[in-house]
């Protein structure tokens, strides 16, 4: 008995030590960088933007061409030193790149955006989402954060050390998309742009930002930039059976069964795992948390099943970090309420961890375990390739981000959302989506939904973030 409880002491006091020497990483100091910013112009020029109503649809006869015209024409007509200096090119059907060549090509960047944006149901906004209405110190409208603010911050950045003389040490690339809401077309002809003449560059693109209160026990504010994302993929689900009376009814219709088929997958979520831009999330925020949270991340080897476990229980955004998703997102049947339908289908968005398309079909006719349900790709990506975290690219942008929020950590992260910076993995593995902004989780929901705007000082952030990181670059 007394061996047993010394082997759990023993146990105990293996944790309590890892967990007491499980310290933040020494920080090198960062030089100051003071920049200043016209802020009057650039709010006025991105209201401008704003008013564009450069909306994706799917339907692209409901797209209005003449809009994402007036947009482009904008850019050069408010930033001429661009327009002079940058040389211009376009790339079918809405891409746009601005080449400001450098000094030399060893390492060259490309500071991505998108100004297209996703539709809106105007009588659900409390200020005409195209009117640039400013309220509080806010600008409202469509396309505030995703993406056209980051657009008019690194275009502003550019035009200010561009009107300085300022002349970047290699070549940095202006890469505009005008339909990453849709399929992303624009940036992967860029890609293949950039490809034909052998350029891999560092990227950035949206994607992560400055966040507070998301991780249990971090009481510092995060900026998590994304070194990979999760794949995207649509699946249906058919089930075609017999139809007939209602009032005659199989012990099992064909409603029933699909029901069935949705409920086994619900009930059997996928494996979690931990890839390696969670694990490497787990090591920065858990070495900055409280000591209950240090005792839990420098202990993986021990509670990573508990972590799992709470995870599926829980759901969210922890939850999506670690396993691939599977949300049921439509169903369809009959149309009356007397006769059983002949055909019945479903319909799933899986974000895919460490799946591919062709894996997961298998694996969810495995959970269904009946034939009758067929089940196939829709639309389907892979998960993007991981880029590395540490180098010259990622040291720039960890230096950027504290010299304009010294006091933040800095950590990868996975997305569990798309961007078209996912298209670059294939040429880089410096690929890095980070939105250079203090976001609130209340601006955060409106992002895709309504209200959509963002604080004044956040846009003189931005461009103080890119004024940084250009003269490194």
């Amino acid at each position: 008995m007394l061996y047993l409880l010394g082997i759990f002491v023993l146990f105990l006091l293996i944790l309590f030590v890892r967990a007491l020497l499980f310290r933040p990483k020494d920080r090198n100091g960062v030089p100051a960088l003071d920049v200043k910013v016209d802020i009057d112009r650039a709010v006025d020029t991105f209201c401008e933007m704003i008013k564009c109503r450069t909306v994706s649809y799917d339907d692209r006869s409901l797209q209005d061409e003449g809009e994402f015209e007036k947009f482009r024409a904008l850019l050069d007509e408010r930033y001429p030193a661009v327009a002079k200096y940058c040389e211009k090119h376009f790339i079918k059907p809405a891409g746009v790149i601005y080449h400001w060549k450098g000094k030399g090509t060893r390492t060259p960047w490309v500071l991505m955006a998108h100004y297209d944006v996703v539709p809106v149901e105007e009588d659900m906004w409390s200020q005409p989402p195209f009117s640039a209405v400013m309220i509080g110190g806010e600008i409202w409208g469509r396309g505030t954060v995703d993406t056209k603010c980051t657009l008019l911050s690194v275009m502003e950045a550019a035009e200010t050390l561009i009107g300085q003389g300022y002349e970047p040490q290699n070549d940095v690339y202006l890469a505009f998309g005008g339909d990453e809401e849709l399929s992303g077309m624009s940036a992967q002809a860029m890609v293949r742009w950039f490809e034909e003449r052998g350029i891999s560059p560092t990227v950035i693109d949206e994607g992560g930002a400055i966040i507070d209160g998301v991780f249990p026990g971090v009481l510092k504010s995060t900026a998590v930039i994304g070194t990979g994302e999760k794949g995207i993929t649509n699946i249906g689900f058919t089930l075609e059976g017999k139809g007939g009376h209602a009032s005659t009814p199989a012990p099992h219709t064909p409603v029933g069964v699909m029901a069935k088929a949705v409920a086994a997958v619900e009930k059997k979520p996928f494996r979690g795992t931990i890839v390696p831009p969670v694990a490497d999330l787990f090591d920065t925020i858990g070495r900055n948390a409280s000591f209950g949270m240090k005792l839990i991340f420098s202990n993986l080897w021990c509670f990573k099943s508990l972590l799992f476990a709470l995870a599926k229980r829980r759901g969210g955004e922890l939850n999506a970090m670690m396993r691939t998703t599977c949300a049921f997102t439509k169903m369809d049947g009959g149309t009356a309420w007397n006769v059983i339908p002949p055909k019945v289908t479903a319909g799933a968005n899986l974000r895919l961890l460490n799946h591919t398309p062709e894996e997961v079909v298998r694996e969810l006719e495995r959970k269904i375990g009946n034939d009758q349900v067929k089940v196939e790709v829709v639309l389907g990506t892979h998960p993007s390739r991981y880029s590395r975290c540490d180098g010259e690219g990622w040291e720039t942008l960890k230096e950027t981000i504290l010299q304009t929020w010294p006091e933040v950590i800095v950590s990868p992260y996975l997305m569990m959302a798309a961007s078209d910076s996912r298209h670059y993995a294939r040429i880089s593995d410096r690929v890095y989506r980070f939105s250079p902004m203090v976001i609130s989780k209340e601006i955060r929901r409106t992002i895709h939904g309504h209200n959509e705007r963002i604080p004044i000082e956040s846009l003189k952030m931005m461009i103080s973030f890119y004024l940084r990181l250009l003269q490194k670059i």
